[in-house]
Parts: structure tokens; sequence; C-alpha cells
């Protein structure tokens, strides 16, 4: 039996002469579309198999569709005679076009066999001499078929042998998309083995003599150029080999393993750029060694294509087109990047920027030039941060797509260019519309990916195109928030104990009640300076924007100007520039009051309503008791109307405690209660309490501007009714904040994010009773009311609040490493595309 292991790309040529049984081989081994058969082709173009005129038109068609399939990296069968090394070499071309294997399978069975066949087959009209003719050719160039550039070559030279044959698929080389991680990709170490192991410690590996082992379930990934320039490029060797014998590390190589590769196979090569230290760093460790590196570096593959095809890690990139594929011309471009053969005036290769189009699904990690800090281009990182040139050694932990860095020890080679400044992207990286509009799933670090329809992101390029602020600001849009659950106690819609009962019910021992503001939500993008702007944000003039939660402009110029004037003031006498180490901050905030914004909506609806009411519901009341007076039965109406028109006070006092006159800038308040990045970080590793403490600085600062936001530590503890005394001290306190006039209270886990729980409630909002009379109606709270809004269904809200707060997350999480604007915009967009899904407004 002959096992015939194909890849799984692959372009498989079916060899034979006529009459060997290729359609049928085909046909038992394969599924129907994978096959192109020339018969077939002939009878698609002249009605007519057999019609040796057609065979141009037909092989012209059937390659045409062979390329069509192998774009979309479909293994493609074809079944012809390719006999002679001409028609090969056409297949042959056709895979190296598509960067896919080309590997022959032969039906070389004995004449007579074929000649006994084909006279078998009446409708075989061509002369048996034929068949010999192709079995000559077959067997005068069979031997060839490997230097004609056939990677693989399976011969069956009997009718037993073609039946006994097995045909499995066997995925590449490069296709490791069965390991999902984490992993901990590494860039170019060029032998600092010191930095190395600095970092690999960092990362909480445990470290030996030789030897790394991870933390359980981690892998390292290093991007390749282990060797030269740095001071132990043997003894880098040989950590890294250790690992990757263990199963601790996978590793794919650099152009500088590559050389160093030649140099050990004999050929000839310059022991230039640090090349000469690392052979005499080999010969010094004795020949067993030398060979084992040999062998090591020979059976590294050109990049690896891993967690199901999320990320890729290739030296110096790869684009889409070339990953999970296998050619000379892939192993080139992953080894040395896209360059031309051209050189710059200090005699450097030319290398073109191909991650400025890339836009794959798959992150790309990569290294091979060095730069100042790692970089963030679309969907691509690269980490090579010059630790041989003085720089640091950096690693990527995915998918939690943090970088963690070291400094170098020391300057081991000086850098043929200075190494190249990380910063945001040219002002023409734009969002790819048309990609984008497709829909599809929006790949976040903390909960995966988030799906986004295409008509909800058409929505999104509308409202943001025609009303949204300067993108370049709009590096986050704030996520919504979900109602706690429906409370069953009487007179109540919303009570603080089914927040407790949910954060309980989720495993949390603590969690945060803060004031609810009665605002609106605004962010507060704040630069240091004029200078820190265009640095960091790219744009021309001002220091800063606030913008809606849809992403509009919060204020008009001048406002804005003013109170931005103030903000950064207050910034910078609480000392918070210091402190975090930052040109630029990014708040959420509340800013009061709220008849500042939604002053159109009071006088449109809820003062309409109540004049409208109040109009009505006194009169009737006036009419009724003078019907009552003169004997006419209506008690029962008139009470009712009373309890109508006493709801309609209610309903006005409730929405008038939140307007107030506002004159100017100098009225307006902010309400700070997230800090949300700076640079360098996504405060997420922070909890609630070191954001309001922080936040509240601002206060103390400027305190006409700012104010701070009351809260609450509550301890979640176990009860058998009722509430523990913590949380009845917060409902307490929910209880005066109503009663006061406030909106109610928000309830958060104690930290911001918990890595462990993807499907948690960032925050439930508990609303006072009052305050849901201006949402559900003045009469909500009569029992048929409540009863109906009992029945309300949280779950699209929660859903759509759970996926907003994540994309938030990855948008600023893209920005501060440093992410184009176009990898920023569709997070953002992304959390303004769900809020164009229709979900009941009053929840």
């Amino acid at each position: 039996m002959t096992e015939i292991r194909l890849p799984e790309l692959a372009l498989v040529a079916l060899v034979g002469a006529s009459s060997a049984g290729k359609s049928t081989f085909a046909a038992r081994h394969f599924e129907p579309t994978e096959v192109l058969s020339s018969d077939f082709f002939r009878a698609l173009v002249s009605d007519d198999e057999s019609s040796l005129e057609a065979t141009g038109d037909a092989f012209d068609s059937l390659f045409f569709v062979a390329g069509k399939r192998l774009a979309r990296g479909r293994l493609t069968v074809v079944d012809a005679t390719s006999v002679r090394p001409d028609d090969r070499r056409r297949l042959v071309d056709l895979a190296r076009q598509h960067d896919v294997l080309p590997v022959a399978i032969v039906l070389d069975l004995p004449r007579a066999v074929l000649e006994a066949r084909h006279a078998a087959r009446p409708d075989r009209d061509f002369r048996p001499d034929v068949i010999g003719r192709q079995v000559s050719e077959l067997r005068r160039t069979l031997r060839g078929l490997q230097k004609e550039g056939f990677r693989h070559v399976w011969v069956l030279r009997s009718g037993e042998a073609v039946d006994a044959a097995q045909v499995s698929r066997v995925p590449l080389y490069t296709n490791r998309q069965e390991l999902s991680g984490p992993f901990d990709f590494i860039g170019d170490v060029h032998g600092c083995l010191p930095e190395l192991r600095d970092l690999l410690a960092k990362l909480g590996y445990t470290l030996g003599e030789g030897h790394a082992t991870p933390p359980p379930g981690r892998t390292a990934v290093f991007v390749g150029d282990l060797v030269d320039r740095g001071p132990d490029s043997a003894g880098t060797l040989r950590l890294v080999m250790n690992m990757i014998r263990s199963g601790a590390a996978l590793c794919v190589p650099g152009n500088h393993d590559e050389k160093l590769k030649r140099a050990l196979d004999g050929k000839a090569v310059k022991a230039l750029h640090g090349l000469d230290g690392t052979l005499a760093q080999l010969e010094e460790a004795g020949p067993e060694f030398r060979a084992e590196v040999r062998a090591f570096l020979a059976g590294l593959v050109s990049h690896l294509v891993l967690d199901g095809g999320r990320v890729v890690v290739a030296h110096a990139g790869l684009p889409e087109r070339y990953q999970g594929r296998a050619s000379g011309r892939v192993r080139s471009f992953a080894l040395y990047g896209d360059v031309d053969g051209s050189q710059d005036e200090r005699g450097l290769p030319v290398r073109r920027d191909w991650a400025a189009d890339y836009r794959g699904q798959a992150y790309v990690v990569y290294g091979h030039t060095p730069v100042a800090q790692p970089h963030w281009v679309n969907r691509t990182l690269n980490i090579d941060t010059g630790c041989a040139f003085g720089g640091a050694l950096t690693a990527l932990r995915y998918p939690e797509m943090e970088l963690v860095s070291v400094p170098a020890h020391a300057q081991y080679a000086v850098p043929a260019r200075p190494l190249a400044p990380a910063g945001p992207e040219p002002d023409g990286e734009g969002l790819d519309l048309a990609a984008f509009l497709k829909g599809g799933r929006i790949e976040t670090r903390t909960f995966g990916g988030i799906l986004v329809k295409e008509g909800e992101r058409a929505a999104a390029i509308e409202t943001f195109s025609r009303f949204g602020v300067d993108p370049r600001w709009a590096v986050y849009l704030p996520p919504t928030m979900s109602p706690v659950e429906t409370s069953s106690r009487a007179g109540f819609l919303e009570h603080p104990a089914e927040a407790f009962a949910y954060f309980r019910g989720q495993g949390l021992s603590q969690v945060v009640c803060e004031e609810k503001h009665m605002g609106s939500r605004a962010v507060l993008v704040l630069a240091r300076d004029e200078a820190a702007a265009r640095t960091r944000f790219g744009v021309p003039e001002g220091a800063g924007s606030i913008f809606t939660r849809t992403g509009r402009p919060f204020f008009q110029p001048d406002w804005e100007a003013d109170v931005l004037t103030r903000a950064r003031a207050a910034v910078t006498t609480a000392g918070l520039w210091e402190t975090l180490d930052t040109g630029w901050l990014v708040l959420d905030a509340e800013i009061l009051p709220w008849s500042l914004k939604a002053g159109e909506l009071i006088r449109g609806q809820y003062a309409a309503v109540g004049a409208a009411g109040n109009a009505a519901l006194p009169a009737s009341v006036t009419a009724l008791e003078a019907a009552a007076a003169r004997g006419v039965d209506v008690a029962g109406l008139l009470d009712r109307t009373r309890e109508r028109a006493q709801d309609l006070r209610a309903y006005r006092d409730a929405y008038r405690a939140y307007v107030h006159r506002v004159e100017g800038p100098h009225d307006v308040q902010i309400r700070p209660f997230h800090l949300l990045a700076s640079e360098g970080q996504v405060h997420t590793e922070r909890d609630h309490l070191w954001h309001l403490e922080t936040l509240g600085r601002l206060a103390d600062a400027d305190p006409l501007l700012f104010g701070r936001t009351a809260y609450r530590l509550v301890t979640l503890g176990p009860v058998s009714g009722g509430m523990g005394a913590s949380e009845a001290e917060a409902a307490a306190w929910w209880e005066a904040l109503t009663a006061a006039g406030g909106e109610g209270m928000v309830v958060k886990p104690l930290a911001f994010l918990d890595p462990d729980r993807r499907s948690l409630q960032p925050a439930v909002k508990v609303r006072g009773r009052e305050y849901l009379r201006i949402i559900y109606g003045p009469e909500y709270t009569r029992p048929e009311n409540l009863a109906r809004l009992r029945t309300r269904a949280l779950g699209a809200k929660r859903a759509r609040a759970l996926r907003e707060f994540h994309l938030g997350l990855e948008a600023l999480a893209r920005f501060v490493d440093h992410a184009g604007t176009a990898r920023v915009h569709e997070s953002v967009l992304g959390v303004l595309a769900l809020e164009s899904d229709p979900v009941d407004a009053r929840l």
C-alpha cells in the first residue's frame, strides 16, 4: 500500500497516459469540486470531450478556474495526461503564482494494460500507438519531476498499487492553528541573552541553566534573529533550542538565522553584522553543538499561523495573500520583508511599508526593522525594539495584547540608521469604508470577536460622518448601561437589592456604589498643550476635545475652549501629568446640568406632557368636585382623577429638579468617574476606588468646574434573606439620595475589568422611584402599570452594554499601542454601530 500524504493546500497533478485510470482515482479520493478534468473542459467549451481542436480553449478555461480556486486557498486537482515537461511546467508555474505546493501523483501502468483498456472503450477514437508515445514520453522524463519543481512525487506502477493507494491530507508545516496559546511573542533577541532572561523572568518564566519553564499553559514564540550583534548568540541558541525541545517555545527564522545556516552549510557568506562573533562562539562550543544548531535552523519554517488563524508570526511580517502558503517567495518575504533589491543612500535595502496596506483579519506579529517603541499599524505589530542597539527587548502577551519590555544592559552594536520612532499613523491612513461596511467580527483582546452587522456599521458611518468631532480625537466612545433586574418590592421598579444579588451570584465579594449624576455622558480628551496634541493625536491645532457618547461635539467652540483651558489647568494643579508621566488623558464623565443638553427633549416631551396634564386634570378635579356637591355619584372617578393630578405634579417636580439656567461655560460642572487612559496605559488594572480618588484631585484643584462622585464600598455576604449589613447601609444611602431628588446610583464590581468573568456586567444602574416617573410616565407607579413594567426584558440591553464596553476598551488599547487611526476607529465606530440596534430607550 502506498500512503499519499497530500499537503492540505496544493496543486495536485494527476499524471499518466490515457486509460491509466486518473479520473477513477480522482473520483475515489477527491471531492468532485476539487477535480478539474481536461476532458470535462473540452466538453464544456465544445460539447465534445474528445475534441482535440478544443484543447487550447479547454486548458485556458481549466487554468483560469484552477487559479481562482488556488487564490481562495482550495486544494485543486488537475486531471490531464501531463506526460510532457512543457505541459507540467505550466502547472508548476500556476502553483508558484499562487504560492502553493505543486505535487504529482503519477499512474505509470504497463503499456499492455493501458492498450487493453483503450480497446475496451469505444468512445476513444484515437489510434493505440498514441498511448505508446505517451508512455514513452512519461518514462523518459519521470525521473526529473522533482527537478521540474514538484515538491512531492508519488508513482503507482500497477493497477493493484492504484487500488491500494491511500490518500490523506496533512497540514502545512506553517499551519499550527490548533495551538491557541496563550502566547508570549518575543522580538529580535540578537544574542542578548541577559536581556532575554530578564524578559522571561518578567513574563513569569522559571529560569534554569540553559532552560526556561513557562507559566502553566503559556508558550513563548520567537520572531527570529536569535543571533549576531549581542554578547551571547550561542547561549541564546542553547536556551531557545532547549525551550523548543521541551514544548515551551516555538520559533520562526530571521534573516540573520538564515545567513548563519548558510555559513554552517559551507556556503560563501560575508561574516558581517556580528556573524563573525556568532561563528566564533559556535566554534568554541564544539562540533556537536554546531551540528545541533544547523539542524535546528534547517527545521524552521517561514512563518506560523496560530490560534485558528487569528494570529500570524513571521520575522519581517507577512501580507494576507501569503499567510498559510508555501513557496520561495513566501519564505523570502517572511525573512526579508517587501524588498526589490534597491538600496538607500546608506547602502541598506529599501523596504516597502507592507503593513500600511494590510487589511487581513489575522494579527501579524513581526520584527526585523528596529523601532524605538512597539509599533501597531492596522492589525500588525512590530516588536523589534532594538535591544542590541541599546533599546529594549519586547514581548507581546497574547491574547491579552499586553506589551512587556526590559531595557538593554548596554549598546552592543551601532545601528546603520536611527531607530524608527513610533507614533500615530499619517493622517492619510484612514478607515477603509468598503472593508468596514462588509460587517463581521471586530476582534478585542478582552472579549474575543464581537459581531457588528453590515446595517449597523452603515448607520454608524452615516451618523459620525455628519455629526462627529474631528475623528483624530475620537479614541473612545462609552458604553450604554443596563438597569438592574426588576424589583418585586411594593411600589418599586428598581432597588439596590437586585444589584447586590446579581453581583453576589457572579461570585463577587465587593462592589462600589457610585452616585448617579443627572447629567449628560461625555468624554474629555485632554492634551497638556498643543504640541502634545499634535504629536499624539496628529491634529494641527487645539489641545483637546469634549464630545457626547455618540461622538458629537458637546459644546459650541467658544464654550469648549473655555472648559478645556480650565480642565487642563486643573490637571496641572493636581499634578496628574507628572504622576501618570503623560501628555494626555481620556476621562469618562457626566456634565451637569442635564438641561444643558436635554433642553429640546424637556421642551418637546416632558414639559409638553406636564403642560397638557396641568391644563386638564386640575380643571377635571374642579368639575368633578362640583358634580359631587350636587349629589352626583362621581366619588370613584373623582378619587382616580385626584390621584392622576397628584402623579402629574410629582412628574413635573421630577424633571424640573434637573432644569437649571445655563448662561455660560462658568455654569457647567463636570463629574468625572473614569480616568480611562494616559500615555502607555489603559487603566483597567486599577480598581474603581483608584479612579474616583485620583479624579477627586481635580475637584480639589478646581471645585467650580469639577465635582467629586460620592460612593460607598459594599461587602457582599451570604444572606438568608434580605440584605447583609453593608448592603443595607448602601440601600439606605440610595433611598436618601433619591428622596433628595437624586437620580440613583450605579453599582460596579470593585475591579474595573475582571479577565476571568468576560460576561460580567461592568455596571448596573439603580434609578430612584421618582426619577423613573420621568422615564415611564406620571402614572407608572400604579399597581397595574408596575405589573406590566416588571415584565420588561433586559437581555438585549445587557448584551449591548457588554459588547460596547469591550469595544471601547479595545479602541483605547489600540490607541495606547500606537495603532493606526483605522484600527482605532474600527472599534470606536463599532460602539456607535451597536447603538443603532433598536432597544427600549427607557431601559
